[in-house]
């Protein structure tokens, strides 16, 4: 056990993991160190994004041009380390540049947090309690809210909640905000534990209630899922316009689609993968625009179950001759706040994106989930998943063989008519060095 790791200088903290864990390898140590940014100003940032940090972790940042977007034209910067994702989005913006584009629609954005505490007397009187004292908890943070509401938004809305039947003495201030163009937790989590305290100083100043009435304030924070903050994302075409390539019979295709769907609507087993498909387009997106990835992944999976069961986060329909495929997805989402001031590379890919406000951004990110899908699905009923995936994935294998870069060349150009997989490259790239690859 290491007492006071956190206080030891970066090289100190480096110093300590090789020793322990590394046999002391000089290679070791120089691989952490060949990730530092040269730019010592640069690097301080990144040091203090997080806590112990050594080193910096690269994913690479694609982008995706073409995408019509509302009758605007968007080249959307993703960041993720999956073959074939950028490119399946990049294919998906071109085929739809050609029908329209994408259309959103912004549902809803409500974002929400609960004071969750304990109460052990006549629900009556604390819910007459409540209704007295609930313009106080508002009006209490008010120096809190002051410049969100100067921005458009704040405090929405305070109810108490009945959580009796679920768990023992449990109740809830569930509240409503709007934070606008920022994320807006610290804002929602420094507003839930001010109405924390005024709620316990005003019961306890309050003559209401008797000495055997107690109220416990147990924790005070934002909820993650966010299924008031909506967004839809669209596109539609007839379905004639639908042929293209690999879409020979757009009739078919279109009605393999829609059962595709249904399938991910029906069966958990498909919809975790149909679902983890929509996410490698959003969280590379929410990634490049430094938003937690691990909010948004989370309340999109909760939505997919708010009937019961988890489902498809897509949608798609022939109506009459028009093929229509859509989401709506929860995206908690912000251009302004956390490290988007900060990352230079978020910073430009906001500019990139023409600098979104909040809004503008949960569209952007939608038509990327939905980009996504529509390239996956595609795939899957036509050439199959695995065809364009392990093409784009060839450099990864290559790379870990030691292929140079006359070798890749050739083997590309290889396999370009022949079956990828690790086993095939190795063979193949033994036989180009033995010069016996025939093709």
């Amino acid at each position: 056990m290491k007492e006071g790791f956190s206080k030891l200088t970066k090289n100190e903290k480096i110093d300590w993991v090789i020793d322990n864990f590394f046999n002391s390898l000089d290679s070791n140590k120089k691989l952490l160190k060949n990730y530092w940014s040269n730019d010592i100003e640069l690097q301080k940032i990144h040091d203090e994004f997080a806590e112990n940090t050594i080193t910096n972790f690269f994913l690479p940042l694609g982008i995706a041009p073409n995408f019509i977007i509302d009758n605007k034209n968007f080249t959307i910067p993703m960041a993720i380390e999956e073959s074939s994702v950028v490119a399946a989005a990049c294919k998906s913006a071109k085929f739809w540049s050609k029908r329209g584009g994408f259309k959103t629609e912004i549902l809803n954005v409500v974002k929400s947090g609960q004071v969750h505490f304990k109460y052990n007397g006549d629900k009556k009187k604390l819910f007459k309690f409540f209704k007295i004292i609930k313009q106080k908890v508002i009006s209490d943070c008010s120096e809190i809210s002051k410049n969100m509401m100067e921005r458009g938004g704040g405090i929405l809305n305070i109810d108490i909640i009945d959580k009796t039947s679920e768990i023992k003495n449990y109740y809830q201030l569930s509240s409503e905000f709007n934070t606008v163009d920022s994320m807006g937790a610290n804002f929602i989590n420094s507003c839930l534990e001010q109405f924390a305290k005024t709620l316990e100083t005003e019961f306890l100043e309050s003559n209401l209630f008797n000495e055997n009435e107690e109220l416990d304030i147990v924790m005070s924070i934002l909820s993650n899922y966010v299924p008031n903050c909506i967004v839809k994302a669209e596109v539609s075409c007839s379905l004639s316009d639908l042929q293209n390539g690999d879409i020979r019979e757009p009739k078919k295709f279109a009605q393999k689609f829609v059962d595709a769907i249904e399938i991910a609507k029906k069966d958990i087993g498909r919809a975790v993968t149909h679902n983890k498909g929509i996410m490698n387009g959003i969280d590379s997106v929410v990634i490049a625009t430094g938003n937690d990835f691990r909010a948004v992944e989370a309340s999109a999976h909760a939505y997919a179950s708010k009937n019961g069961q988890y489902s498809s986060l897509t949608h798609a329909k022939i109506e009459k001759d028009k093929f229509i495929y859509w989401i709506e997805i929860p995206l908690a989402v912000g251009s302004i706040g956390g490290i988007t001031n900060l990352h230079p590379l978020v910073k430009w890919s906001l500019k990139l994106l023409k600098n979104p406000n909040g809004k503008e951004l949960m569209r952007i990110i939608a038509v990327a989930g939905l980009a996504q899908n529509f390239a996956a699905i595609r795939s899957l009923i036509t050439s199959g998943i695995q065809l364009g995936h392990m093409k784009m994935h060839l450099i990864n294998i290559l790379n870990s063989l030691s292929a140079n870069s006359s070798e890749k060349k050739v083997l590309v150009e290889y396999f370009k008519k022949n079956k990828v997989s690790f086993r095939s490259a190795e063979k193949a790239l033994k036989k180009l060095r033995k010069d016996e690859l025939n093709f």
